[in-house]
């Protein structure tokens, strides 16, 4: 099982992330493409290291722009889990 992480970790890790922000006890992130395939591909990729790690976010598309929340549900925070994911996105998408 996944440990929670405390806000302080939560914050210092989020230092390595522009673009993301905590807020309502979830990492979140927006991010915006050139249109709605680049955006959907983007989705698909992210949908593959989801898998891999066991992990999902959850997430709305409208059009060009992707909005991410993440959580780890069953310990009900954010932990190692939400931030490998995160930086996973965050290559897939070219932000880093």
């Amino acid at each position: 099982m996944s440990t929670v992480l405390d806000d302080y970790e939560i914050r210092e890790r989020l230092k390595a992330l522009p673009g993301w922000v905590y807020t309502e006890g979830k990492l979140h992130t927006e991010f915006q493409f050139a249109d709605f395939k680049e955006a959907f591909a983007f989705m698909t990729a992210c949908a593959q290291e989801a898998e891999k790690l066991n992990h999902h976010p959850d997430w709305s598309n409208s059009w060009a722009m992707v909005k991410i929340d993440l959580t780890t549900h069953d310990v009900e925070g954010v932990t190692e889990l939400d931030f490998k994911l995160a930086e996973k996105m965050e290559a897939l998408a070219g932000r880093c």
